[in-house]
């Protein structure tokens, strides 16, 4: 049985500073029509940031979708002709004021993938040093100091929620 579906036309319902909103119409494998909404997203990197080997850099960040605090892996979104690990390395110094002299692609995510083309892509960074602390001027974080040994217990009792953060982990 054919798996794809094949793009009628698509219409543009929304552009934003980091998503556009997409309605498509597809043809199925038995021939029928569908709706499609789809989120266009450039994508993002994810670092898992080793202070020493058994302490990783976290990020405290408020999200306004949850209405909550989050403890987070330092993240942010791919801008337009970035390579991702330019991105990762960009989002580490940016979001901890840290640099890395290894810098260790470990693989990739499709974060909703019903909805959304979103990859969030993986890196480790090691042997870090100081860099500069350069955070968007909307963007205000608290760094943790996590023990690696504390992340499972942590994700566990929901602690972690957040699904790049959780995802990572199962690289290493």
């Amino acid at each position: 049985m054919k798996l794809t579906e094949d793009t009628v036309c698509e219409k543009n319902l929304y552009k934003g500073k980091v998503i556009e909103l997409y309605l498509q119409k597809v043809r199925l494998s038995n021939g029928k029509c569908s709706d499609r909404e789809i989120v266009k997203h450039p994508g993002g990197v994810a670092i898992i940031a080793f202070k020493d080997k058994e302490t990783i850099l976290m990020v405290e960040q408020y999200r306004k979708p949850l209405e909550r605090v989050l403890i987070e892996l330092p993240a942010g979104k791919i801008e337009l002709g970035e390579r991702t690990e330019e991105c990762g390395k960009r989002e580490l110094e940016e979001e901890t004021g840290y640099k890395a002299r290894e810098f260790t692609y470990l693989g990739k995510i499709a974060t909703s993938p019903g909805f959304c083309n979103e990859y969030i892509y993986f890196y480790k960074a090691e042997d870090l040093y100081k860099g500069k602390l350069d955070r968007d001027e909307d963007e205000f974080i608290n760094i943790k100091e996590v023990k690696i040994n504390d992340i499972k217990e942590m994700i566990i009792k929901g602690i972690i929620i957040d699904a790049k953060t959780i995802s990572a982990f199962m690289y290493l």
